[in-house]
């Protein structure tokens, strides 16, 4: 199961909060069915089903930041693939516990 860390910065705010920016782009994940997220103070943690998925959602993250009208994001993606075992968000953070 793949795992993302997406970190999105929008660029040129009137005001050095981001937060309702982000709350653009976590409307995103909140419509989305059968993904688990975890928001965290410096990105935000999916897992999907689907590489293809994540790639998708982390696209319409992009989109909603630049549609509150940004003129410039910065998207910053890391994934983990792995495809001998399932793997979690969950199971993850358990293995160093």
């Amino acid at each position: 199961m793949p795992i993302m860390e997406v970190n999105i910065i929008p660029l040129g705010t009137k005001t050095p909060s981001v937060s309702r920016y982000i709350a653009s782009a976590l409307r995103i994940l909140k419509e989305e069915k059968n993904i688990k997220y975890e928001l965290t103070a410096m990105a935000t943690i999916v897992e999907a089903d689907s590489l293809d998925l994540l790639l998708s959602l982390a696209k319409k993250m992009h989109e909603a930041v630049l549609n509150e009208g940004i003129s410039r994001v910065v998207t910053t993606l890391k994934i983990d693939d792995r495809r001998d075992k399932k793997s979690t968000i969950k199971e993850k953070v358990q293995s160093v516990s």
